[in-house]
C-alpha cells in the first residue's frame, strides 16, 4: 500500500468533527503542564480547538474551512488559512507552539517542523502516535488494514525529534475509560463505537482504505461483538481504567 497524500479532505467529510473530537481534560493537564509559563501559543493544524489553553495568548492556524467554521460554534478564536510548511510569522514570534494529532497530515512533515521551530521561541509541542506500538492494541487484529494505513501516514517519533532539533522529550499518554476526544486508541473498551459511522467519520484513516474494506472490517467486529467472542477475547479491556499504547507528547526545547 502506498499513500500519495496523507492529507484528509476535512472539508469533505469533517462536518461532524468537532461532535466527536473533544478536549479530554486528563490529556490536555499533560499539554497544559509542558506550554509552562508560555504567555503567546501558536497552534497549528488547529481544527476545532482541542486542547488550545484558555488562558493564554492563542493564535491559530488551519486550512480547511470546514474546521475554521467550527471553530467559531465552539467559542474558539478565529483561525488564519495557512499550512504548516508556510507559516506567515517573523522568526521567534511566540513564547510556544502546539500541533495536536495533525503532523500526519501534513505533505511535508520535515519542512512544517523547521517551521515550528523557527516561529518558537521555547517549546514545541507535538500530540501524536508511535507507529511502532499502533499494533499493541486489539484492533489491529479487527483492522489491519486500517492499521497499515496509520503506520504509513505517521512519522517515527525519532524522525519528529530528529527533525524539529533541540532537547526532546517525549512523554507516554495514558487513555481513560471514558476519553471524550474520538481517536481509535480512546474506545479501547468501548469497541461497540467503531461500529458508529459518525464515530469512523472522525477518524481520518477510514478515509484512506479501499472501498469495501471498511464494511467488512467493522461488519467483522460486529459480529464478534454479537456472538460474544470479543469479549472471550479482549473483555478485560473494559475494566481498564486507562490503557497505554501509542499516544506520545514531544516537547522540544532548543
Amino acid at each position: 500500500m502506498e499513500i500519495k497524500n496523507p492529507t484528509f479532505n476535512y472539508d469533505k467529510q469533517g462536518q461532524d468533527y468537532s461532535g466527536h473530537r473533544k478536549t479530554d481534560p486528563r490529556i490536555a493537564k499533560y499539554v497544559y503542564d509542558a506550554l509552562g509559563a508560555a504567555k503567546t501559543v501558536l497552534n497549528v493544524g488547529a481544527g476545532a480547538g482541542s486542547y488550545e489553553p484558555v488562558d493564554k495568548y492563542v493564535v491559530a492556524v488551519e486550512p480547511s474551512v470546514v474546521m475554521r467554521s467550527q471553530r467559531q460554534q465552539m467559542n474558539k478564536v478565529p483561525a488564519i488559512n495557512g499550512k504548516a510548511d508556510s507559516l506567515p510569522f517573523d522568526d521567534n514570534s511566540f513564547d510556544a507552539s502546539m500541533a495536536m494529532v495533525t503532523i500526519h497530515h501534513w505533505p511535508d512533515i520535515k519542512k512544517g517542523l523547521n517551521e515550528l521551530r523557527r516561529v518558537t521561541r521555547d517549546q514545541v509541542i507535538i500530540l501524536t502516535f508511535d507507529p511502532d506500538r499502533l499494533e499493541h492494541f486489539w484492533n489491529a487484529q479487527y483492522f489491519p488494514e486500517l492499521i497499515e494505513v496509520e503506520k504509513l501516514r505517521y512519522p517515527k517519533i525519532d524522525y519528529i525529534t530528529e527533525s524539529i532539533g533541540g532537547n526532546c522529550e517525549v512523554i507516554q499518554i495514558p487513555v481513560p475509560l471514558d476519553c471524550i476526544d474520538g481517536f481509535q486508541e480512546a474506545f479501547y473498551g468501548r469497541p461497540e463505537a467503531f461500529l458508529s459511522k459518525e464515530i469512523r467519520n472522525s477518524q481520518s484513516a477510514w478515509g484512506f482504505l479501499q472501498e469495501g474494506v471498511e464494511e467488512r472490517l467493522v461488519k467483522n467486529l460486529e459480529d464478534d461483538l454479537k456472538s460474544g467472542e470479543w469479549d472471550r477475547k479482549f473483555g478485560d479491556y473494559r475494566t481498564k481504567l486507562s490503557f497505554t499504547c501509542a499516544l506520545r507528547l514531544i516537547i522540544a526545547r532548543p
